[in-house]
């Protein structure tokens, strides 16, 4: 069955547009309740980011629940992987997300771990889709779910997070700014780094249930670099608005992107012979990468992107390491979804074991230049497109100037009416020519 909500991260769109509505939301969350939370004295919980709808989503989510009855356990703010732990050892039925991670405040969603804390499988989201079309019912009064707050939520996954580091570590000496993109972080990330003996430069900690993601956080790093040569600090953190990614920023104010995290982190564990297995990235991941790790003797395995896709292939794999340009980390020999403070202190913990600085660590690694362009595409199909002759011709015609040294990548994107255009190769000047040269290609074949 395909599936007509799910997205390749829960539910996602603007608020007040279907299907992030007060009504869907209230249904969604009936029928999650009657898939997740069927056995008797059960419990979900609930957490958010700081967006201002996510009070409407939560009171919506919550009636819902209550109906099918379901117990509610609200978090308040608090990062998606944080959700994800607690979910776990609070022996919960499932958690769920209230939160649009990276977007602007506009825009919400909702996603749902399991009582182990991982993402939910393809099965389960289409139970909960085939009671989306039934009839919304209401247990008898005195069946109801009922709600109450978790206590002491944000000190519980700060110790969490501190927690996959060795407890003699310390990060006493270090100077970092941390970013926390006036999201759900805001109140704890800042606590984990000072907690741990860093003296800690916070900003994007002032969130107002508009100013999410704006020009803060893993996706606009201007600020971060800036401020970490203005505080002369070490590094810099950006986490994105829900918490579960990471960009870093460098001594010297450069970027440090998710494949660089990756890197440095699967040679750190190379060494303390605690790597289990490869490493997985994504069709995005940089050559870069895949080429340093294969210099290390590390296997590197691509799958599509998006962080489900990671987990299946570790889980087929039985791996554990694996993430994405964008900062999505996942260290499953730490914890069971993507996190960005704890992805963050795994290469704190490294600079820390190996006395090197971050921007140090990261040259291990050089990354290829690499050229994105989105072809916006209409109401035109974009496999369509995608297998048109004239497009296929002028893939191969790259494919073959480029050879060993270079990639072509034309994929859709999974929220917009788009089709990716990527050309990665050793020189910039080829590599922003070919990339240019394809979109042109693509924008031709548009209905």
């Amino acid at each position: 069955m395909e599936r007509r909500y799910f997205g390749t991260d829960g539910i996602r769109g603007r608020v007040g547009e279907s299907p992030i509505t007060p009504e869907f939301v209230m249904k969604l969350g009936w029928a999650a309740g009657r898939v997740l939370g069927a056995a008797q004295n059960s419990k979900i919980l609930i957490g958010k980011d700081t967006r201002i709808s996510g009070y409407l989503l939560e009171s919506a989510l919550e009636a819902g629940l209550s109906a099918a009855g379901v117990n509610i356990r609200l978090l308040g703010p608090m990062p998606t992987p944080g959700i994800a732990y607690l979910t776990r050892t609070l022996h919960a039925q499932a958690g769920i997300v209230i939160s649009a991670s990276h977007n602007p405040y506009y825009d919400n969603g909702i996603k749902f771990f399991s009582s182990d804390g991982s993402k939910l499988g393809d099965e389960v989201e289409l139970a909960i889709e085939a009671e989306l079309d039934k009839t919304m019912t209401t247990v008898d009064s005195a069946l109801l779910g009922k709600a109450d707050r978790v206590s002491g939520a944000e000190g519980r996954y700060i110790e969490f997070c501190k927690s996959t580091i060795p407890l003699s570590m310390n990060f006493r000496g270090l100077k970092i700014v941390v970013d926390c993109s006036h999201g759900a972080t805001y109140n704890i990330a800042p606590y984990v780094f000072e907690e741990l003996g860093a003296e800690v430069v916070a900003v994007g900690v002032s969130p107002d249930g508009l100013n999410i993601n704006k020009d803060v956080g893993s996706t606009c790093i201007g600020m971060l670099c800036d401020a970490v040569l203005e505080h002369k600090a070490d590094l810099g953190l950006a986490l994105d608005g829900d918490g579960d990614r990471i960009i870093m920023v460098d001594e010297k104010g450069g970027e440090v992107d998710g494949d660089e995290i990756l890197y440095i982190i699967a040679r750190s564990r190379q060494q303390q012979h605690a790597l289990k297995g490869g490493v997985v990235g994504t069709l995005m991941s940089n050559l870069g990468l895949e080429r340093a790790l294969e210099s290390l003797g590390i296997h590197f395995e691509r799958t599509n992107v998006g962080d489900r896709y990671i987990m299946e292939q570790l889980s087929k794999k039985g791996w554990m390491l694996g993430g994405e340009q964008s900062g999505h980390i996942i260290c499953l020999d730490r914890t069971t979804t993507g996190d960005g403070i704890v992805s963050a202190l795994q290469v704190l913990a490294e600079i820390n074991r190996s006395g090197c600085t971050l921007h140090e660590l990261a040259s291990g690694m050089t990354k290829y230049p690499q050229i994105l362009i989105n072809v916006r595409i209409g109401s035109s199909k974009a496999e369509d497109i995608m297998a048109d002759d004239t497009v296929q011709d002028a893939v191969r015609e790259i494919e073959a100037e480029l050879a060993s040294n270079g990639r072509v990548l034309l994929r859709p994107s999974g929220t917009e009416p788009l089709i990716r255009v990527m050309i990665e190769g050793i020189d910039n000047e080829p590599v922003v020519r070919l990339a240019n040269q394809l979109a042109d290609v693509v924008k031709s074949r548009v209905i």
